[in-house]
């Protein structure tokens, strides 16, 4: 049987997007995306909310859209695959990060359809 690898992410951007060139001439956006939900605690009725962070790249003309429109604070729609990829950090030791590698981005809040694709 095969899996479904898909994510739709709809939340806020925390920091404006990183553009990162590379020497072929392509290019990735990186963006921050917090998505929260709140609760109330059963015990002490108090409103609660949690914050995750989601780590979004964006390819080439998708994320060249993505980095001139969008900003800190900005709201976007995002579809796309989660991909864990390994690095070594300044010690030598292996890390594993996974993010989201966008196929589909919508800016939210704007006006018209601002729905952008990539094809991966």
């Amino acid at each position: 049987m095969r899996g479904v690898n898909e994510v739709t992410i709809v939340g806020t951007l925390g920091a404006d997007p990183e553009v990162k060139q590379f020497s072929n001439g392509g290019s990735i956006t990186i963006i921050s995306v917090a998505t929260s939900e709140q609760w109330n605690d059963k015990q002490t009725g108090e409103r609660r909310e949690q914050t995750e962070w989601h780590r979004i790249t964006l390819g080439n003309k998708l994320g060249e859209i993505a980095a001139q429109y969008l900003r800190k604070g900005s709201q976007a729609y995002v579809k796309g695959k989660l991909k864990t990829r390994k690095y070594q950090d300044q010690t030598g030791q292996d890390r594993f990060v996974t993010e989201i590698h966008a196929m589909e981005m919508q800016m939210l809040g704007g006006k018209g359809d601002n729905t952008q694709q990539q094809n991966n």
